[in-house]
């Protein structure tokens, strides 16, 4: 057992405790130096999982952890490897472990209050909003990631066009708009939200996968010709699928000329902005009324680490903050410094997400974070020609970003790439995942770790020739 003095969860011997703790602290940072030799993902047996199921049992922390390296650390999914490139995950640092286990050790609750770790808040927040061009009047708050931003940047949008909905929204007929290659936490804030599904307009997109800008006007004209009330548009940087990214100067155009929020889905790409080359691209995003993306995606930092940003911090806060008398605020004291971040979002309880975001920031800087992000696009283009001179493979979308789309050609292909995704990451090589575009079933490449390099393309490529043409032997034998 873990031996404690008294009461208290302190360990009785520190002296010992520091031992394990280091110890623990090693085999973290062996892990992250040696991940390339390890396998991506490998499945977990069915004795570990059993024993996973097991009935809780006290042990000692050193057992704990030892049941931690044998049972739980070679069974995760992977995305600090090089070779994962199933979903848009980033790969962490060595600087983000430590900044979590520093944030682990003071224990703050974020909900608000008078203390130095919301400060740090409020900082990344203005590096942020002086990142994409917002004005000092801007708000932000850290969330668990896009899916809730996109929410707050829905509520918000609510909130202006309809601050008073005692009754219901019924009599205001709320509509929305996003395109069809639009993440699904889109339609789940208007469900959440009150407004409903149906509420939401699905845009069709263009041979590139961005949002149709003239059938999005349209819609909007349809619905106020209806008695509708249009009042928020979503854009997204950096679609789901294959990256792409929409117009953001024209949709801010039409938003502005039909007094809509403008919300802008960037889980994936704002973080393009740090990439001089890449930052062009995203003109407009000046102008959007909020912007939602996460730092645990291209900036690196550890898992969770959302982020919403919003234009006009009044709205913002009108939204959200409810007063009780519990949470009343003092101009002296640990009440001061209002308002607080629970005043900003759902959240009262709140993790010290900040800290790990601002020591990656601090430690690594906006240029050599920008340089990781327009590397994993230049890798992206780099495994597109490497697709396009291999006659086995095919493209299957434009390559905007860090996604590429493409399928080994044979008979039966959506039997056999849907087989082959399943096998790559069986074999611990590479971990891509599958989509479906226009009917095709692809295996999507998303590059989003700093540690990927040429060489793990190539490495999935042959992967993807191997096991394409054995399947493809066994399926005609």
């Amino acid at each position: 057992m873990f031996e404690t003095v008294g009461k208290s969860l302190d360990p009785a011997d520190w002296t010992a405790f520091r031992v394990q703790a280091h110890k623990m602290l090693d085999d973290m940072l062996d892990y992250t130096e040696n991940v390339s030799s390890r396998d991506v993902w490998q499945p977990m047996p069915a004795d570990v999982k059993e024993h996973l199921s097991s009935p809780l049992t006290e042990k000692t922390l050193a057992e704990a952890h030892a049941e931690f390296m044998r049972d739980i650390l070679p069974y995760a999914v992977g995305n600090a490897h090089p070779r994962f490139m199933g979903w848009v995950h980033g790969g962490g640092t060595p600087v983000g472990m430590i900044a979590e286990m520093l944030a682990a050790g003071l224990n703050a609750n974020l909900g608000g209050r008078n203390q130095a770790p919301i400060e740090i808040e409020r900082q990344v927040m203005r590096w942020v909003r002086d990142l994409f061009g917002f004005p000092e009047t801007a708000s932000g708050v850290f969330v668990t990631g896009t899916s809730m931003a996109n929410l707050i940047g829905c509520l918000c949008a609510r909130f202006k066009k309809a601050p008073i909905f005692e009754g219901g929204l019924g009599e205001f007929a709320l509509t929305a708009y996003t395109s069809t290659a639009a993440h699904i936490s889109v339609a789940q804030s208007l469900d959440i939200s009150g407004i409903g599904i149906n509420a939401l307009r699905k845009i069709p997109v263009n041979a590139n996968y961005e949002i149709d800008v003239f059938a999005l006007e349209q819609a909007i004209i349809a619905d106020k010709q209806a008695g509708k009330t249009p009042f928020l548009v979503v854009a997204t940087v950096g679609t789901v699928d294959v990256g792409a990214m929409d117009d953001l100067q024209k949709i801010a155009a039409v938003c502005q000329r039909e007094n809509v929020w403008f919300h802008i889905d960037g889980a994936l790409g704002a973080l393009a902005m740090l990439a001089p080359q890449l930052a062009p691209r995203l003109a407009g995003i000046e102008l959007a009324d909020s912007i939602a993306f996460d730092f645990h995606k291209w900036g690196q930092v550890p898992y969770d680490a959302g982020f919403v940003l919003v234009r006009d911090g009044d709205i913002h806060q009108k939204t959200f903050a409810s007063p009780a008398a519990y949470l009343q605020r003092q101009e002296r004291g640990l009440s001061a410094n209002s308002p607080w971040a629970c005043d900003f979002g759902l959240d009262l309880s709140r993790g010290f997400r900040a800290l790990k975001t601002w020591f990656t920031l601090s430690v690594y800087g906006n240029e050599k974070l920008g340089r990781v992000v327009a590397h994993t696009c230049e890798l992206a283009q780099y495994l597109k020609c490497q697709i396009e001179a291999t006659s086995e493979l095919e493209l299957l979308a434009p390559v905007a970003l860090n996604i590429v789309c493409f399928r080994y050609r044979c008979d039966d292909a959506n039997r056999v790439n849907t087989e082959l995704v399943i096998t790559l990451q069986e074999s611990g090589i590479a971990a891509p995942s599958s989509t479906t575009l226009n009917g095709n079933v692809a295996i999507r490449a998303a590059i989003v770790n700093h540690r990927t390099t040429k060489n793990d393309m190539d490495i999935l490529l042959a992967a993807v020739l191997k096991f394409g043409n054995a399947l493809t032997l066994n399926n005609n034998l």
